[in-house]
Protein backbone atom coordinates (compact mmCIF):
# COMPACT_ATOMS: atom_id res chain seq x y z
CA UNK A 1 0.00 0.00 0.00
CA UNK A 2 1.31 3.24 -0.89
CA UNK A 3 0.99 6.02 1.54
CA UNK A 4 1.86 9.10 -0.32
CA UNK A 5 4.67 9.62 2.42
CA UNK A 6 7.98 8.46 2.47
CA UNK A 7 11.09 8.02 4.62
CA UNK A 8 14.31 7.67 4.10
CA UNK A 9 16.61 5.98 6.44
CA UNK A 10 19.96 7.17 6.29
CA UNK A 11 23.69 6.25 7.39
CA UNK A 12 26.50 7.84 7.63
CA UNK A 13 29.13 5.27 7.14
CA UNK A 14 32.88 6.18 8.70
CA UNK A 15 35.99 5.01 10.14
CA UNK A 16 36.65 8.56 11.75
CA UNK A 17 40.27 7.81 13.25
CA UNK A 18 39.83 9.64 16.91
CA UNK A 19 36.36 7.04 17.23
CA UNK A 20 38.34 4.15 17.89
CA UNK A 21 41.84 3.35 19.16
CA UNK A 22 42.63 0.58 16.16
CA UNK A 23 40.64 -1.85 13.80
CA UNK A 24 38.49 1.43 12.56
CA UNK A 25 36.91 -0.79 10.20
CA UNK A 26 36.14 -3.84 11.98
CA UNK A 27 35.20 -1.56 15.43
CA UNK A 28 33.24 1.39 13.48
CA UNK A 29 31.77 0.10 10.16
CA UNK A 30 30.91 -3.81 11.28
CA UNK A 31 30.74 -2.56 14.74
CA UNK A 32 32.91 -5.95 16.04
CA UNK A 33 34.25 -5.29 20.10
CA UNK A 34 35.01 -7.94 22.96
CA UNK A 35 31.56 -8.08 24.43
CA UNK A 36 29.36 -8.09 20.95
CA UNK A 37 29.01 -7.35 17.60
CA UNK A 38 26.28 -3.83 16.55
CA UNK A 39 27.25 -2.48 12.97
CA UNK A 40 26.25 -2.44 9.57
CA UNK A 41 24.95 -5.98 9.86
CA UNK A 42 22.67 -5.55 12.70
CA UNK A 43 21.68 -2.58 11.03
CA UNK A 44 20.52 -4.02 7.50
CA UNK A 45 19.23 -7.10 9.50
CA UNK A 46 16.70 -5.11 11.51
CA UNK A 47 15.41 -3.47 8.12
CA UNK A 48 15.12 -6.63 6.36
CA UNK A 49 12.45 -7.28 8.97
CA UNK A 50 10.01 -4.80 7.45
CA UNK A 51 11.11 -5.78 4.12
CA UNK A 52 12.86 -1.92 3.68
CA UNK A 53 16.39 -0.60 2.30
CA UNK A 54 18.98 1.31 4.03
CA UNK A 55 20.68 4.62 2.19
CA UNK A 56 24.45 4.20 3.27
CA UNK A 57 26.14 7.08 2.76
CA UNK A 58 29.96 5.91 2.56
CA UNK A 59 32.64 8.02 3.27
CA UNK A 60 34.20 7.28 -0.01
CA UNK A 61 37.99 9.02 1.47
CA UNK A 62 37.79 6.19 4.36
CA UNK A 63 37.34 3.22 1.55
CA UNK A 64 40.40 4.99 -0.26
CA UNK A 65 42.61 5.15 2.83
CA UNK A 66 41.85 1.84 4.55
CA UNK A 67 41.74 0.04 0.93
CA UNK A 68 40.40 -3.80 0.91
CA UNK A 69 39.11 -4.20 4.47
CA UNK A 70 36.42 -0.90 4.02
CA UNK A 71 36.17 -1.97 0.32
CA UNK A 72 34.84 -5.42 1.28
CA UNK A 73 32.23 -3.90 3.82
CA UNK A 74 31.08 -1.50 0.62
CA UNK A 75 30.40 -4.53 -1.17
CA UNK A 76 28.91 -6.67 0.89
CA UNK A 77 26.10 -3.70 1.54
CA UNK A 78 25.95 -4.11 -2.37
CA UNK A 79 25.32 -7.65 -1.99
CA UNK A 80 22.88 -7.34 0.59
CA UNK A 81 20.86 -4.98 -1.50
CA UNK A 82 21.02 -1.36 -0.03
CA UNK A 83 21.74 1.67 -0.88
CA UNK A 84 25.13 2.88 -1.19
CA UNK A 85 25.82 6.45 -1.74
CA UNK A 86 28.82 8.92 -1.67
CA UNK A 87 29.71 10.78 1.63
CA UNK A 88 33.38 12.69 1.51
CA UNK A 89 35.11 13.11 4.95
CA UNK A 90 38.23 14.73 3.20
CA UNK A 91 39.48 17.13 6.00
CA UNK A 92 41.33 13.13 7.15
CA UNK A 93 42.59 12.54 4.17
CA UNK A 94 46.84 12.39 4.33
CA UNK A 95 48.95 15.45 3.53
CA UNK A 96 50.66 13.35 0.68
CA UNK A 97 47.09 12.85 -0.93
CA UNK A 98 47.00 16.86 -1.85
CA UNK A 99 50.47 16.64 -2.46
CA UNK A 100 50.06 14.37 -5.25
CA UNK A 101 47.24 15.74 -6.70
CA UNK A 102 48.65 19.55 -6.72
CA UNK A 103 46.18 21.06 -4.21
CA UNK A 104 47.60 22.73 -1.27
CA UNK A 105 46.45 21.00 1.90
CA UNK A 106 44.63 23.54 3.35
CA UNK A 107 42.05 24.62 4.18
CA UNK A 108 41.33 21.32 5.20
CA UNK A 109 37.34 21.86 5.43
CA UNK A 110 35.42 21.38 1.99
CA UNK A 111 33.23 23.98 2.30
CA UNK A 112 36.53 25.79 2.94
CA UNK A 113 37.74 24.84 -0.84
CA UNK A 114 37.58 26.84 -3.90
CA UNK A 115 35.83 25.34 -6.63
CA UNK A 116 38.32 23.72 -8.36
CA UNK A 117 39.19 22.02 -5.28
CA UNK A 118 35.74 20.74 -4.34
CA UNK A 119 35.00 19.42 -8.27
CA UNK A 120 38.47 17.46 -8.19
CA UNK A 121 37.23 16.11 -4.45
CA UNK A 122 33.76 15.19 -5.53
CA UNK A 123 34.62 13.76 -9.06
CA UNK A 124 37.82 11.72 -7.38
CA UNK A 125 36.11 10.15 -4.89
CA UNK A 126 32.48 9.22 -6.58
CA UNK A 127 34.86 7.52 -9.20
CA UNK A 128 36.23 5.94 -6.49
CA UNK A 129 33.22 4.70 -4.53
CA UNK A 130 31.51 3.89 -8.19
CA UNK A 131 34.66 1.30 -9.03
CA UNK A 132 34.36 -0.18 -5.49
CA UNK A 133 30.61 -0.39 -5.64
CA UNK A 134 30.59 -1.81 -9.33
CA UNK A 135 27.32 0.86 -10.08
CA UNK A 136 26.76 4.35 -10.30
CA UNK A 137 26.68 7.02 -8.14
CA UNK A 138 23.13 9.26 -7.28
CA UNK A 139 23.19 11.07 -4.28
CA UNK A 140 26.16 12.97 -2.33
CA UNK A 141 26.09 13.91 1.38
CA UNK A 142 29.49 15.93 2.66
CA UNK A 143 30.72 15.31 5.90
CA UNK A 144 29.66 17.37 8.53
CA UNK A 145 27.00 18.82 6.27
CA UNK A 146 30.26 20.87 5.11
CA UNK A 147 29.38 21.97 1.61
CA UNK A 148 29.38 25.14 -0.75
CA UNK A 149 28.46 26.35 -4.48
CA UNK A 150 31.21 24.49 -5.15
CA UNK A 151 30.35 20.96 -4.48
CA UNK A 152 26.98 21.97 -6.07
CA UNK A 153 28.04 23.00 -9.13
CA UNK A 154 30.44 19.87 -9.17
CA UNK A 155 27.27 17.86 -8.80
CA UNK A 156 25.86 19.28 -11.38
CA UNK A 157 28.45 18.28 -13.77
CA UNK A 158 29.09 15.15 -12.63
CA UNK A 159 25.31 14.00 -12.92
CA UNK A 160 25.30 13.37 -9.42
CA UNK A 161 20.92 14.41 -9.46
CA UNK A 162 20.55 14.34 -5.21
CA UNK A 163 21.78 15.75 -2.60
CA UNK A 164 21.06 15.57 1.40
CA UNK A 165 23.27 18.79 2.67
CA UNK A 166 20.51 20.75 4.02
CA UNK A 167 20.18 21.29 7.37
CA UNK A 168 19.32 24.54 9.24
CA UNK A 169 21.32 23.23 12.12
CA UNK A 170 24.62 22.99 10.32
CA UNK A 171 23.96 26.91 8.81
CA UNK A 172 23.39 28.10 12.55
CA UNK A 173 26.41 25.94 13.34
CA UNK A 174 28.29 28.39 10.79
CA UNK A 175 29.73 24.66 8.52
CA UNK A 176 27.27 25.31 5.20
CA UNK A 177 26.69 28.68 3.48
CA UNK A 178 22.54 28.42 3.25
CA UNK A 179 19.66 26.46 4.39
CA UNK A 180 16.30 26.78 3.58
CA UNK A 181 13.81 26.42 6.35
CA UNK A 182 10.65 24.53 4.46
CA UNK A 183 12.01 21.37 5.50
CA UNK A 184 10.88 19.52 2.07
CA UNK A 185 12.84 18.65 -1.39
CA UNK A 186 13.68 21.85 -3.63
CA UNK A 187 15.88 22.35 -6.42
CA UNK A 188 19.08 24.33 -6.90
CA UNK A 189 19.12 26.05 -9.82
CA UNK A 190 21.40 24.12 -11.76
CA UNK A 191 18.94 20.77 -11.44
CA UNK A 192 20.25 19.61 -8.30
CA UNK A 193 17.47 18.35 -6.15
CA UNK A 194 18.09 19.10 -2.42
CA UNK A 195 16.73 16.68 -0.27
CA UNK A 196 16.50 18.19 3.24
CA UNK A 197 17.58 16.21 6.78
CA UNK A 198 14.46 16.20 8.79
CA UNK A 199 14.96 19.04 11.33
CA UNK A 200 12.68 21.07 13.93
CA UNK A 201 12.86 24.61 15.28
CA UNK A 202 12.72 24.12 19.22
CA UNK A 203 12.60 27.12 21.92
CA UNK A 204 16.35 27.59 22.94
CA UNK A 205 18.06 29.58 26.14
CA UNK A 206 20.43 31.54 23.98
CA UNK A 207 20.26 34.42 21.43
CA UNK A 208 20.89 31.23 18.50
CA UNK A 209 17.97 29.14 17.44
CA UNK A 210 17.80 25.80 18.29
CA UNK A 211 17.58 23.57 15.43
CA UNK A 212 16.71 19.81 16.64
CA UNK A 213 17.71 16.97 13.98
CA UNK A 214 15.63 13.31 13.52
CA UNK A 215 18.20 11.38 14.68
CA UNK A 216 18.90 7.91 16.30
CA UNK A 217 19.94 7.45 18.92
CA UNK A 218 18.40 10.80 19.74
CA UNK A 219 20.46 10.80 23.48
CA UNK A 220 23.21 9.26 24.54
CA UNK A 221 21.78 8.94 27.61
CA UNK A 222 18.27 7.25 27.27
CA UNK A 223 16.61 4.48 25.15
CA UNK A 224 15.22 5.54 22.26
CA UNK A 225 11.64 4.39 21.71
CA UNK A 226 9.70 5.32 18.50
CA UNK A 227 7.65 8.17 20.03
CA UNK A 228 11.09 9.42 21.75
CA UNK A 229 12.72 9.73 18.12
CA UNK A 230 9.74 10.55 15.79
CA UNK A 231 6.75 12.71 17.80
CA UNK A 232 9.34 15.51 18.42
CA UNK A 233 9.40 15.83 14.14
CA UNK A 234 6.12 14.67 13.31
CA UNK A 235 3.70 15.27 15.87
CA UNK A 236 0.80 18.15 14.19
CA UNK A 237 3.12 18.38 11.13
CA UNK A 238 2.75 17.60 7.67
CA UNK A 239 5.91 15.87 6.72
CA UNK A 240 5.53 14.10 3.39
CA UNK A 241 9.52 12.93 3.19
CA UNK A 242 11.06 11.93 6.36
CA UNK A 243 15.07 11.98 6.36
CA UNK A 244 16.09 10.03 9.52
CA UNK A 245 20.14 10.21 10.35
CA UNK A 246 22.50 7.17 11.79
CA UNK A 247 25.65 6.65 11.73
CA UNK A 248 27.37 2.74 11.46
CA UNK A 249 28.09 2.78 14.90
CA UNK A 250 25.05 4.26 16.55
CA UNK A 251 24.28 1.03 18.30
CA UNK A 252 27.33 1.66 20.18
CA UNK A 253 28.36 3.54 22.84
CA UNK A 254 31.50 5.98 23.75
CA UNK A 255 34.04 5.62 26.16
CA UNK A 256 35.82 7.81 28.75
CA UNK A 257 38.27 8.33 25.62
CA UNK A 258 35.15 8.56 23.00
CA UNK A 259 36.06 5.39 21.18
CA UNK A 260 33.33 3.48 19.89
CA UNK A 261 32.26 0.24 22.19
CA UNK A 262 29.94 -2.61 22.78
CA UNK A 263 27.50 -2.39 25.86
CA UNK A 264 24.34 -4.01 25.29
CA UNK A 265 21.62 -5.08 22.93
CA UNK A 266 18.96 -2.38 24.14
CA UNK A 267 20.38 0.25 20.96
CA UNK A 268 19.40 -2.61 18.30
CA UNK A 269 16.21 -3.83 19.96
CA UNK A 270 15.22 -0.16 20.13
CA UNK A 271 16.05 0.85 16.31
CA UNK A 272 14.28 -2.37 15.29
CA UNK A 273 11.13 -1.21 17.16
CA UNK A 274 11.81 1.92 15.25
CA UNK A 275 12.05 0.57 11.56
CA UNK A 276 8.43 -1.31 12.28
CA UNK A 277 6.92 2.14 13.41
CA UNK A 278 8.00 3.72 10.29
CA UNK A 279 7.46 0.68 8.34
CA UNK A 280 3.32 1.29 9.67
CA UNK A 281 3.44 4.96 8.55
CA UNK A 282 5.57 5.48 5.57
CA UNK A 283 6.90 3.52 2.44
CA UNK A 284 10.96 3.64 3.58
CA UNK A 285 12.70 4.21 0.03
CA UNK A 286 16.11 4.75 -1.42
CA UNK A 287 17.68 7.46 -3.76
CA UNK A 288 16.36 5.44 -6.60
CA UNK A 289 13.18 5.25 -5.76
CA UNK A 290 13.37 8.97 -4.40
CA UNK A 291 13.86 9.88 -8.09
CA UNK A 292 11.11 7.59 -9.66
CA UNK A 293 8.87 9.16 -7.51
CA UNK A 294 10.05 12.59 -8.35
CA UNK A 295 9.89 12.11 -11.83
CA UNK A 296 6.26 10.69 -11.57
CA UNK A 297 4.93 13.95 -9.27
CA UNK A 298 4.45 11.68 -6.38
CA UNK A 299 7.42 13.89 -4.52
CA UNK A 300 6.72 17.44 -5.36
CA UNK A 301 9.58 19.90 -5.80
CA UNK A 302 8.32 23.18 -3.53
CA UNK A 303 10.94 25.65 -5.27
CA UNK A 304 13.81 26.76 -6.81
CA UNK A 305 16.73 28.00 -5.25
CA UNK A 306 19.72 29.91 -7.52
CA UNK A 307 23.21 28.55 -6.76
CA UNK A 308 24.68 31.80 -5.85
CA UNK A 309 22.09 31.74 -2.35
CA UNK A 310 24.74 29.31 -1.62
CA UNK A 311 28.36 31.66 -2.15
CA UNK A 312 26.82 34.13 -0.58
CA UNK A 313 25.53 32.52 2.22
CA UNK A 314 22.31 34.45 3.12
CA UNK A 315 19.19 33.49 4.43
CA UNK A 316 15.79 35.84 4.96
CA UNK A 317 16.09 36.64 8.77
CA UNK A 318 12.07 36.53 8.79
CA UNK A 319 12.98 32.82 8.38
CA UNK A 320 14.70 32.35 11.51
Amino acid sequence: MTRARYALVTVDTEAQPARAAGEHVRRLIWGEHPGGTAGIRELCAAAREVAARLVFFVDACGVYQHGAPYEEAVRWLVQAGHDVQLHTHSEFLPDSFWHEHGFPVRPRLLNQYDEARAAFTLRFFSEHLARVKGGPITAFRAGSFRWNAGTLRAQAELGLPLSFNNSMRAWVDGVCPHAETLGRPFAWSNGVIEVPITERRFPSWGPAPWWGRLAFPSSQHHRDPPWRVLWPYTLGRDVPVLVLLLHSWSLLYWDENGHAEYRDKYRLEDFRKLMRRLAKDYDIITTQDFLALQASGKIPITHTVGVARARAGTLPGSEI
